[in-house]
């Protein structure tokens, strides 16, 4: 049974820091790209990052390109996303993807407000 089960995020001034893990089971996580997605309000789910399976190669939305960073642990089987520098317009649902096999995690809410 796949499994991605999320833990981290909640609220947060603006300019603070969150840490959130997706911890991975039922499939092979090193042979999987693994993604962050989220979704605010009335918008639709975009990506935010992404790390490759076999080199570690990450990609991030423009909007996010040099405040986020996404990591993997091959062996613990999680993907991480640090978020600094955060804003109010990251107010979102935050879903942790394995692109291979489409499996998403359960999302964790992620808000930035004074």
């Amino acid at each position: 049974q796949v499994q991605l089960v999320q833990s981290g995020g909640g609220l947060v001034q603006p300019g603070g820091s969150l840490r959130l893990s997706c911890a991975a089971s039922g499939f092979t996580f090193s042979r999987s790209a693994m993604s962050w997605y989220r979704q605010a309000p009335g918008k639709e789910r975009e990506l935010v990052a992404s790390i490759s399976w076999q080199f570690g190669i990450t990609n991030y939305a423009d909007s996010v390109k040099g405040r986020f960073t996404i990591s993997r642990d091959n062996a613990k089987n999680t993907v991480t996303l640090q978020m600094n520098s955060l804003k109010p317009e990251d107010t979102a649902v935050y879903y942790c993807k394995a692109e291979q096999g489409g499996y998403w995690g359960q999302g964790t809410q992620v808000t930035v407000s004074s």
